[in-house]
């Protein structure tokens, strides 16, 4: 394998290899590690230049990192941490036991706890440092898994009470319980991060540590040595969020940011590599990235081995094993380790001779010795220039002995049986009887016990504790009347696009004075696609190292313009990450204390679609902005087809419960919505966030229609009524977005050709509509004594008479879930179905939302009403130019 020491060269006598390796023993003890490594690249490269073809590697031996000599002294008092870290151990265990004996498979996790529990003490003993009035402090993303772990030191802390313990996964329980996983919806005084959807943590991480960089840089908090820390599973690496930002990281030098891996070697079902090393694949991957990478694999028992090890025999063995032959030892006996890992030399076997097989059993791995723990994160916190991730090897379900330790049913294990709970007990030492042991309590020192003292002594050191969350902004002040005002005045006959409407306020927003600073516009790579080029030269796009270049459209009054105070967020192609960055912006205000507002544009086909687990989890973290879906709409978009054109993104925003979706058709109805949001979320401080879809059509945008602020905010009003109120056929045509254009056309065919009196509404929210009609019946139903409540849809419509059609460039079932709290049978025209590359007028035609179906289904329920006859509206049919034999374009 590429780790392994070579085998000695043709033609070399072991004498001559020694000369060399005592040549740079030399080296290191006169002149130290930076001077060695200084001679080997040089000889590298003389090699490389006199036609020695050496193979690259990027990986290192497998050894740890950080040699003895160069291991600090451990700070704190070791035998107490591990008294503490093993009553912590035992609560969480108990958690998760005793909740699955109330209610079989309740569920919990014990064995990712079990195998990370050193890597978390020595971090929240030494280094995990609290927000304060005067620092910042650290920001951890915690292993989704392992919050039973957190909870128990909780406990210990007196933060948690046993009770809450006792409801682990049983929150609705009398005197509230603890979310399964971390939520900071659910817990918002506690959690700060959603980690437990595997993959999202590390790429967040990577971009909350450039967002701090960003707002340092912006002059909008001081410069800090705080610390962003992701904790994840080597398994978890597979998911392609997790390594997919990693040269962004080195790019943006966040030395700021670290990275501990749990190599346990497992995921949930089995190894991860059991046929390779995924320890030296990440090394790979990072250090290929520019990353400092720290490997914490082999505890202190192992020094003296390596020590008589003078011919590095050791480390090549440990390197010719796979995962899978790792994952046998752990699970085996000192003999077995004696024979099948030392017995394959007998050099080997000599250098454990002096060793019973208890004691081989027994050899820890790095990843459980808090003085190599220790090692590596301050190795990690001191180093400067580039990210640090920490490959730490354990052993997953660690001290679950015959349970689970080390075997693949590990993640789902649940319970352990009486002879198991002994041995758990013992081997921690924990102070319970064989009987109380059986019961499984939660155990907790006296409060002037010399743990509890401790404990709180560290934290106190540190600033407070960790994991906490805390909001510190203060609300805005102004109501920005005079800011959008000119938006509800119309374009005065010229054609813009909503989104063109939305970039002018964007940049009447840069320029306000109180939230001007505040603004962080951010786009994965399509600003010009979205007319923002102009916001280049004024806001320029942030770049932590300003810009070294000359542009090459440096001549133009739009060029390129990179700032290292620069406001603009380009961050290229990924969505992903462009959410990660709105993430951190919009939950700045408790993060920093800062109200940043992000604003969030994107093609709207590759936002709910593509990056739906993002904005659930910026959800659950309470974020606080604006997405805006662009070029939005399933015919809006002329010729770029299928993947493009978007019918659905307003379907797939009905689940986030704190999301308010809206598809504004004008410029006064964005302005409205966005006051109002910003209202609500940095004056009122509500933990709601906001989807606007903005289209790419131009046409003129009208004045606001009198008082329609709370029509439009609630979903719907009333925007174009009949000329004619005493016509005989009479009926109600709701709009959105882009088609509302189309109903307009509608009514006024339906007026001049078939004598239809018809009032046009725009619908800007069929969500907020939908959320009113539930949350009316729910209260209806729980008050059967008070008066009923009206839902809003049926309130507006109670005096409109006439049929009932409404038409939109989503999916049909947006009105259809209105309809029952219509007075009347409701026609829907939606845009169910693929994309097609065309133009908008054909598409329309395709999709049957344009004016022409929006008349004949008009008519056509006028019909089914018996209040037109069938001769009309067969003429109708030839009247519109409607092809009846067309394909159905839902299933086309």
């Amino acid at each position: 394998m590429d780790n392994e020491i070579s085998t000695q060269p043709h033609g070399m006598e072991d004498v001559e290899i020694q000369e060399w390796l005592e040549s740079l023993d030399s080296v290191l003890e006169s002149s130290g590690p930076e001077v060695a490594a200084e001679i080997l690249e040089r000889l590298r490269a003389h090699a490389t230049v006199n036609g020695i073809d050496l193979p690259f590697s990027a990986n290192t031996p497998y050894a740890n990192t950080i040699p003895v000599r160069l291991q600090p002294l451990f700070p704190g008092d070791q035998e107490l941490e591990r008294r503490i870290k093993s009553l912590i151990r035992w609560n969480a265990l108990a958690m998760v036991v005793r909740a699955n004996r109330v209610e079989h498979n309740i569920g919990g996790h014990i064995s990712t706890y079990a195998s990370a529990a050193t890597l978390y003490e020595v971090g929240f003993n030494h280094f995990f440092r609290a927000r304060t009035e005067e620092f910042e402090g650290d920001t951890v993303y915690f292993q989704g898994h392992a919050s039973p772990g957190i909870y128990a030191r909780a406990f210990l802390e007196g933060r948690l009470s046993a009770q809450k313990l006792e409801n682990f996964r049983r929150e609705l329980k009398p005197g509230g319980g603890l979310s399964s996983y971390p939520h900071p919806w659910l817990m918002p005084d506690f959690w700060e991060f959603p980690t437990v959807s595997m993959g999202l943590s590390p790429l967040m991480a990577i971009y909350q540590a450039r967002f701090n960089r960003y707002l340092e840089d912006r002059g909008m908090k001081p410069a800090t040595d705080a610390k962003v820390w992701a904790f994840l599973g080597d398994g978890e690496t597979d998911e392609p969020e997790s390594l997919g930002a990693i040269t962004l990281a080195s790019r943006e030098k966040l030395d700021n940011l670290i990275f501990v891996i749990n190599c346990n070697l497992q995921r949930l079902d089995g190894p991860v590599r059991g046929n390779g090393q995924i320890i030296q694949e990440l090394e790979s991957a990072f250090r290929g990235a520019r990353w400092n990478v720290i490997k914490v694999l082999w505890g202190s028992e192992w020094d003296p081995i390596f020590e008589r090890d003078t011919e590095g025999l050791l480390v090549k063995r440990m390197g010719e094993l796979v995962d899978g032959e790792y994952q046998k030892l752990v699970v085996s006996s000192g003999a077995y380790v004696r024979e099948h890992f030392f017995g394959s030399d007998p050099r080997l076997l000599q250098l454990v001779e002096p060793m019973s097989d208890e004691s081989l059993r027994r050899l820890r791995l790095g990843g459980h010795d808090p003085r190599k723990v220790y090692a590596a994160y301050k190795a990690a916190v001191e180093h400067k220039g580039s990210p640090t991730v920490i490959l730490a090897r354990t052993i997953k379900g660690y001290g679950l002995g015959e349970a689970g330790e080390g075997k693949n049913v590990t993640h789902q294990q649940k319970k352990l049986n009486e002879d198991e709970l002994r041995e758990f007990r013992s081997r921690f030492g924990i102070p319970l009887n064989d009987e109380d042991c059986i019961e499984v309590p939660f155990y907790r020192p006296a409060e002037d016990s010399v743990e509890i003292q401790y404990l709180r002594a560290r934290r106190e050191a540190l600033g407070g504790y960790v994991p906490k969350r805390s909001i510190r902004t203060k609300p805005l002040v102004a109501d920005h009347d005079e800011l959008f005002k000119e938006f509800l005045e119309g374009s005065e006959g010229r054609e813009v696009s909503t989104t063109m409407a939305f970039v002018g306020m964007l940049r009447k927003m840069l320029k306000d004075p109180e939230i001007g600073k505040l603004i962080v516009p951010i786009v994965p790579d399509e600003a010009r696609t979205f007319g923002m080029e102009s916001l280049f030269r004024t806001a320029g796009i942030y770049s932590s190292v300003g810009q070294k270049y000359e542009p090459v459209d440096v001549n133009t009054l739009l060029y390129y313009k990179e700032a290292k105070d620069g406001q603009i967020l380009e961050e290229g192609i990924t969505e992903a990450g462009s959410m990660a960055s709105c993430i951190a912006a919009g939950t700045a205000y408790a993060t920093h204390g800062i109200n940043t507002i992000p604003f969030f544009i994107y093609y709207s086909m590759f936002g709910f679609q593509r990056i739906a687990d993002f904005i659930w989890a910026a959800a659950d973290m309470r974020t606080r902005g604006f997405l805006l879906g662009g070029t939005a709409g399933r015919t809006t978009l002329s010729g770029e087809g299928l993947q493009h054109q978007d019918g659905n993104s307003h379907v797939l925003a009905l689940p986030v419960p704190n999301n308010k979706a809206y598809d504004p058709a004008f410029a006064y109805e964005i302005a409205v919505i966005i006051q109002d949001g910003i209202r609500r979320m940095y004056k009122d401080g509500e933990n709601i966030f906001y989807y606007i879809t903005v289209m790419n059509e131009p046409y003129a945008m009208p004045v606001m229609p009198g008082d329609v602020k709370e029509g439009i905010l609630r979903g719907m009003y009333r925007f174009r009524p009949a000329t004619n109120a005493k016509a005989k056929l009479r009926a109600q045509l709701f709009g959105s977005g882009a088609i509302l254009n189309e109903a307009l056309r509608a009514q006024e065919i339906l007026e001049t050709k078939y004598s239809v009196a018809a009032d046009v509404w725009s619908v800007t929210s069929y969500k907020e509509l939908y959320f009113d009609g539930i949350e009316t019946e729910r209260w209806n139903r729980l008050h059967p004594g008070e008066k009923p409540r009206v839902p809003y849809v049926t309130k507006v419509l109670a005096d409109a008479p006439g049929v009932l059609v409404a038409a939109s460039d989503y999916l049909k079932t947006m009105p259809n879930m209105i309809s029952k709290w219509m007075p009347r049978h409701l026609a829907s025209l939606g845009t169910d179905g693929f994309g097609r590359s065309e133009g908008r007028a054909s598409l329309r035609d395709f999709f049957e939302v344009d004016s022409r179906f929006i008349t004949l289904a008009t008519l056509h329920e006028l019909f089914v009403d018996g209040k037109l006859e069938r001769s009309v509206l067969d003429k109708a049919i030839k009247d519109l130019g409607i092809n009846t034999d067309k394909p159905n374009p839902v299933i086309s």
